[in-house]
């Protein structure tokens, strides 16, 4: 192979093969608490029920709001919780995980196979030989 020839397809396949490298270093170098449920949007504890359960004193909290045996003492007041008052936060960090893992796989592929090529470009182990008399 021709060493202009060589030195484009480097090029070309080190171009490729950083593009697809810092698409991986992106996706594996996120903050992971990130995921967690907005304040703003606090799951309410009638539409938490099928994610979590919480228990005080070994009795459901559903059951100790519902029997108004729950309160809250402030310096200035105190009153029975209700359902309103009560939100969750959940973190999703596993859910949008296992959504991200096939970009994380393609980037992988790609960098592997792109490092490959790169090398074999580099090395002159693709070069033509003509289809002479073997």
């Amino acid at each position: 192979m021709p060493p202009r020839v060589r030195m484009i397809f480097a090029t070309m396949t080190g171009v490729l093969f950083l593009i697809s490298a810092l698409g991986l270093y992106r996706e594996l170098s996120r903050r992971t608490d990130i995921w967690w449920t907005p304040m703003a949007r606090l799951v309410p504890l009638s539409e938490s029920t099928d994610r979590v359960v919480v228990y005080v004193r070994g009795t459901p909290l559903r059951t100790l709001i519902d029997a108004r045996q729950l309160r809250v003492i402030d310096a200035d007041s105190a009153g029975v919780v209700g359902t309103s008052d009560i939100g969750f936060r959940f973190n999703n960090a596993d859910r949008v995980g296992v959504q991200r893992l096939p970009v994380v796989l393609g980037y992988a592929a790609a960098t592997g196979a792109l490092a490959m090529l790169f090398i074999l470009v580099v090395a002159g182990r693709l070069a033509y030989r003509g289809e002479g008399s073997h």
